[in-house]
């Protein structure tokens, strides 16, 4: 979820006009529930997990001055399992006193024994610097990590670079979770850039579960697959996993393969969550969804805006083919901080899920103010 959200509105109009799916893909004939689908999350009574501390600081690059990096606002985590401990990587904002979108974000690290209780690192992992990514970065800063482990042993992280101008969908790797190596925007070179300027966002790629708890990204049919974006959901394959190239309709618009559907939790907008795990029965997609004003979600009582989660199941053989979509959330707010800060609206925004020690845990934004996590054996 960005802050920008108004801005994407324009773009939103254009791109869903084209798309073949159509705005209301209530009257697909799919399945609403599948055994894929992972249930029975519960939050733990010490949520929230992480929030703001004005005690960390940093020396920003561009500035040249001390930051307080997390002062304003902890939130939005992508998580991976490493070893015997949990690693968060953690969107922090600076100025608690700027409007929205006037912070600058940067990704923290932290580490967890038992999936639950957290210990920073002091400094920043990514951040804008004076690199071949500043120009996508500067102002607005690191959005919204989502991170996966690689074949090769590595880790890929996926985040929105945010120049207060233009969301772009980046890319970074790294081989021991602290340096990371940017590579830029996903999309600069494909289809001669025609989508390098374009909002994107979100990127979930496809990996499968390993036996020691590793989520690997996975090449089906000779490629990886990443499901990505916001209001518009896109679909993306890669070799590298670093330079992708989106799936388009016929008529050269995005394709989306979860539209938003009137009257549902997801009826103003879907936005890929955690990197979609690739199971026996399809891969399965876990999505954070928004509902519109005018649609209001039938069987929770959440006013509108609230975001909420969802789950899809596409086919292995073809990431494109939606098999099944829940047609109610598995996870919405309702903690009073789910409810309060940044976006009042209400959020579970949904970014990383891990296999722990026999269990799920769910990792997700509050409200653009906290970390949340919800827990299923």
């Amino acid at each position: 979820m960005t802050f920008s959200q108004a801005l994407w509105t324009s773009v939103l109009i254009i791109l869903v006009a084209g798309c073949q799916n159509g705005s209301d893909s209530g009257k697909q004939e799919m399945a609403t529930s599948s055994p894929a689908f992972l249930t029975g999350f519960e939050k733990p009574a010490n949520n929230p997990i992480l929030t703001a501390d004005v005690s960390y600081t940093f020396l920003d690059p561009l500035a040249d001055s001390i930051v307080n990096w997390q002062k304003a606002d902890v939130f939005n985590p992508g998580a991976i399992v490493q070893g015997d401990s949990v690693y968060l990587f953690f969107r922090a904002e600076d100025n608690p006193k700027a409007h929205l979108g006037g912070r600058t974000s940067r990704v923290g690290l932290a580490a967890s024994g038992d999936g639950l209780n957290f210990i920073r690192r002091a400094k920043p992992v990514l951040f804008p610097a004076d690199d071949n990514n500043r120009e996508f970065e500067e102002g607005g800063g690191i959005e919204d990590p989502r991170v996966i482990h690689t074949p090769d042993g590595g880790y890929l992280m996926l985040y929105t670079g945010w120049n207060t101008k233009v969301a772009r969908l980046c890319s970074a790797t790294s081989t021991d979770m602290v340096n990371w190596t940017k590579h830029g925007p996903v999309f600069q070179d494909a289809y001669r850039g025609k989508f390098h300027d374009v909002w994107s966002k979100s990127g979930s790629v496809v990996g499968e579960l390993q036996d020691d708890g590793r989520i690997v990204a996975t090449k089906l049919n000779g490629k990886y697959w990443m499901y990505w974006g916001d209001a518009v959901v896109g679909l993306a394959h890669s070799e590298n996993l670093v330079d992708w190239t989106p799936v388009l309709n016929d008529n050269g618009t995005l394709f989306d393969p979860i539209p938003p559907r009137r009257g549902f939790f997801d009826s103003s907008l879907s936005e890929p969550g955690p990197p979609a795990l690739l199971t026996p029965e399809g891969i399965l997609l876990i999505y954070n969804g928004r509902n519109s004003p005018e649609d209001s979600l039938r069987s929770m009582d959440m006013g509108p805006g609230a975001y909420c989660g969802g789950q899809a199941l596409f086919s292995r053989e073809d990431p494109s083919v939606l098999l099944a979509r829940t047609d109610t959330p598995f996870i919405c707010p309702s903690l009073p901080h789910e409810m309060t800060g940044q976006y009042a609206s209400g959020t579970t925004f949904l970014e990383g899920l891990v296999r722990f020690q026999n269990k799920w845990f769910l990792y997700y934004g509050t409200a653009d103010s906290m970390v949340g996590v919800a827990v299923s054996e």
